[in-house]
């Protein structure tokens, strides 16, 4: 009796730490997996950019300098992905590729605006197309951030929570930070006027 008991004590002390462990390494996993899904997301955008400002550019000949910023945002915000690419979960990285992304999308929405005064620009089928493309493409990103982010959440909840806490720290499995991409339109308090 004495022998079985510690032939459970012992499968228990060497058992318990790598279950832990494999779970933290399948979760960890689950979050590089989804930051992937958001880079395909994120590519295919910034593959479509460049074709809807060479559209743009024939009829926004006074508009140099929206389009300019559009390009300048758009090659900083695939520096910002191929950051994060190579380490997804690091804050530093996350958070660059944030406030890229933030600035990509006040640049394209400052383009919207503009080509809204454009009627030829508006009924341009070429346009419309790529404009349709954009608005799909942004629905999946929206839907591969939030996914990883949802992976993230249950990543840090697993190496957070005893005892997986104490393996998670003897091997290194540092917190994933989420991306929380900050749109100024979303955030802003909508303006209502009467009369």
């Amino acid at each position: 009796m004495g022998v079985l008991i510690f032939v459970v004590a012992i499968v228990v002390l060497i058992g318990g730490p790598v279950v832990i462990y494999n779970r933290l390494v399948a979760s960890r996993n689950g979050f590089h997996n989804a930051f992937a899904q958001i880079d395909v997301q994120l590519t295919r955008r910034y593959d479509l950019i460049p074709n809807l400002v060479e559209t743009a550019k024939g009829y926004l000949a006074h508009e140099r300098g929206t389009l300019e910023a559009v390009i300048s945002a758009r090659n900083a915000a695939v520096a910002g992905l191929k950051g994060a690419v190579a380490a997804p979960g690091n804050p530093a990285a996350v958070a660059a590729l944030a406030g890229a992304e933030g600035a990509l999308g006040g640049a394209l929405g400052r383009l919207f605006a503009v080509a809204e005064a454009y009627p030829d620009l508006k009924a341009n089928q070429t346009m419309a197309q790529l404009m349709e493309e954009l608005t799909s493409t942004e629905n999946r990103v929206a839907y591969a951030r939030q996914a990883y982010n949802d992976a993230v959440l249950s990543y840090n909840n697993a190496r957070e929570v005893f005892p997986n806490n104490l393996i998670a720290g003897t091997f290194g499995f540092a917190a994933a930070a989420p991306l929380e991409i900050d749109s100024p339109a979303k955030r802003a308090a909508p303006e209502v006027k009467f009369g």
